[in-house]
């Protein structure tokens, strides 16, 4: 009984994460970083300087910020020629727009430090306010680029990690290039599969995975994320919403429950799962044909596996799998005319397919030698009096070089 009190409610009502993955795939600072090319543009906007000795001493941060660069625009080097200075508040802004940019920065984890003994945790707040903000004026590239700050500062902050898989998400809405909506695709659904793993109570989590599935076609995946989120959620109209969306999929989930069947080698369990689908409106779906031409194939009804492979390439005449399955009964057959036909398509979408990868590649090996070697750009003091180098502080203890 007493074992029982100290459980948490979630773990009361069985509700645990049954997924815990390395830090490698969950920190935005070390895992791999799909979308980051997008912005590293704004690093251009900053320079470097560093704060002064005194400043360091003064503010106890000696030890995190000795000899780190700090980041300011054009901007702000002008205030510092009026004598100014510039405020908390403003360095830890540009310092938000260095981590959203590239969360693996050089010295990211410095400015994580720095802020957090500066502002405390309400920095995290604040960033994802500013996110909020922008995404409210659909100024994309500032939300993402907040959101991905706020994840610096914390790499579990539930609300962080959902309004990060949100902008992503309106991102790859808003654009047709399809390695731009691809890599704001997959983020998005990461995103919220972390989100759903680590905090497995967030209603709105399920909501939006559930709609990250159905947009690539894991129907199972679909109904099992939106299952979740009438568990959790209060939301009446939602409730509706999502009800009527699990019946539209229900005929779906069976046919991927089908096609997994015959993946796994159950070939008559799928068959009786798909042939009576055959005559409604998912006749159209090509996955349906190949699969049944699999089914067919293995338990020894060739012709009828001739036929769903010649209409699965009607649907998609560039399935490579179908054309080798083909390929496989001709040659089997001895059908030398049919054997050239299907080898000869092969060879022709192989070859294109890699010369689209070679294209790809080369692309982003131009993109990485263009890029500079360095993103801080630290300003140089000039030489005066014969050679003296002069140093001006600013009330904020940030060097200002004339």
């Amino acid at each position: 009984m007493e074992e029982n009190k100290k459980m948490s409610l979630a773990q009361r009502m069985g509700i645990k994460r049954t997924v815990v993955r390395p830090s490698e795939e969950t920190d935005i600072q070390l895992r791999e970083d799909r979308i980051g090319r997008y912005f590293r543009k704004y690093l251009d906007r900053f320079v470097f300087v560093e704060f002064s000795d005194e400043f360091l001493e003064r503010s106890k941060v000696k030890d995190i910020m000795k000899g780190i660069p700090i980041p300011l625009r054009k901007q702000d080097i002008k205030k510092f020629s009026g004598g100014s200075g510039l405020e908390p508040a403003l360095i830890g802004e540009n310092m938000a727009w260095v981590m959203g940019s590239d969360p693996k920065f050089k010295y990211t984890k410095n400015y994580v430090a720095y802020l957090k003994k500066l502002f405390n945790t309400k920095i995290d707040e604040g960033m994802l306010k500013e996110g909020r903000d922008a995404a409210e004026k659909e100024d994309w590239d500032n939300a993402c680029i907040h959101f991905r700050a706020a994840l610096c500062m914390n790499p579990i902050y539930m609300h962080a990690m959902y309004s990060y898989a949100r902008v992503c998400r309106s991102m790859y809405l808003d654009s047709e290039d399809p390695e731009y909506v691809g890599r704001f695709k997959a983020e998005a659904l990461d995103w919220f599969e972390l989100l759903t793993e680590i905090h497995p109570r967030f209603a709105q989590g399920y909501y939006y995975l559930g709609y990250a599935y159905l947009n690539i076609g894991l129907y199972a995946k679909t109904e099992f994320a939106w299952r979740r989120f009438l568990q959790f959620t209060h939301n009446g109209k939602d409730r509706r919403e999502i009800n009527t969306r699990l019946k539209q999929i229900k005929d779906p989930v069976q046919i991927e429950a089908a096609c997994n069947d015959i993946s796994a080698g159950r070939m008559q369990q799928g068959l009786e799962k798909l042939e009576p689908y055959l005559d409604t409106k998912f006749k159209t779906w090509w996955p349906m044909h190949y699969y049944l031409g699999l089914a067919y194939k293995y338990t020894g009804r060739t012709g009828e596996a001739v036929a769903r492979f010649k209409q699965a390439l009607a649907l998609n005449g560039t399935h490579l799998e179908t054309m080798k399955e083909l390929l496989d009964i001709y040659k089997k057959q001895n059908d030398k005319e049919n054997i050239v036909k299907y080898s000869t398509k092969i060879e022709m979408i192989e070859g294109k397919l890699s010369e689209e990868k070679a294209a790809a590649e080369k692309r982003e090996k131009r993109r990485r030698v263009s890029a500079p070697r360095s993103h801080v750009k630290r300003v140089k003091k000039k030489q005066e009096n014969g050679g003296t180098k002069k140093k001006n502080r600013t009330r904020s203890g940030i060097k200002r070089f004339n």
